[in-house]
């Protein structure tokens, strides 16, 4: 192997690494196999991170600051608050791994961020205190689970015709239980659906604000 003389950033680390993880799966991201890919040594790589888990926490945090940037300025608080979350549910849905790695630790970068984001637009709607509080928790645990559940059923069905064969025998063990249930399964769109969630956490919402003005 040719050993590259350029010196090595992080931000060419995290690339590699989500560039392993998308295509050969957690599994395969080892820092021999990362060493290979850049055409360095280990040294290089532990200027800037150490473990692997500093790899999955970095290029996660990579992926969901991307997601972040895009949306983070808009005007429209909730609307603001709709992006962000169908951002998260289309970077987990492109990068599966993402879903599992975010749920593995609360502390790490890309959650404090989306916290800090949900937050952010939050109060900009008018909602504090406790309430604000509240409101994120549920709206980040939702957009996390929902989206990291849609990634496991991708994983199960990779194209549209495993998927519609997923959905009809999922519908068939529901029809016993709840037949309407089973029934809007057999044509589910997960991110129609998806969004039907965040609008209903907006509307929500809309009772938590504090009116402008108040004390």
């Amino acid at each position: 192997m040719t050993r590259r003389t350029d010196a090595l950033s992080r931000e060419r680390i995290v690339e590699a690494t989500i560039e392993i993880l998308d295509t050969a799966g957690e599994s395969a991201l080892t820092l021999r196999a990362l060493t290979a890919h850049l055409s360095t040594g280990r040294g290089a790589l532990y200027h800037h991170v150490a473990t692997k888990d500093d790899l999955l926490a970095a290029a996660s945090d990579g992926v969901i600051g991307r997601v972040l940037a895009e949306v983070g300025g808009h005007e429209d608080p909730a609307y603001a608050i709709r992006a962000l979350a169908l951002g998260i549910f289309t970077a987990i849905d492109g990068h599966p791994w993402v879903g599992s790695q975010l749920a593995r630790d609360p502390g790490q970068p890309a959650v404090l961020q989306i916290w800090t984001s949900v937050g952010s637009q939050l109060t900009r709607l008018g909602v504090t205190g406790r309430a604000r509080s509240d409101a994120g928790s549920a709206l980040v645990n939702y957009v996390l689970g929902a989206a990291a559940q849609h990634a496991a059923g991708a994983r199960r069905a990779p194209d549209q015709a495993a998927r519609q064969e997923y959905l009809q025998a999922l519908a068939t063990k529901w029809a016993g239980e709840d037949p309407d249930a089973a029934e809007l399964l057999r044509d589910h769109d997960d991110r129609a659906q998806f969004l039907a969630g965040v609008d209903i956490f907006l509307a929500g919402v809309s009772a938590l604000r504090k009116p402008a003005g108040s004390g």
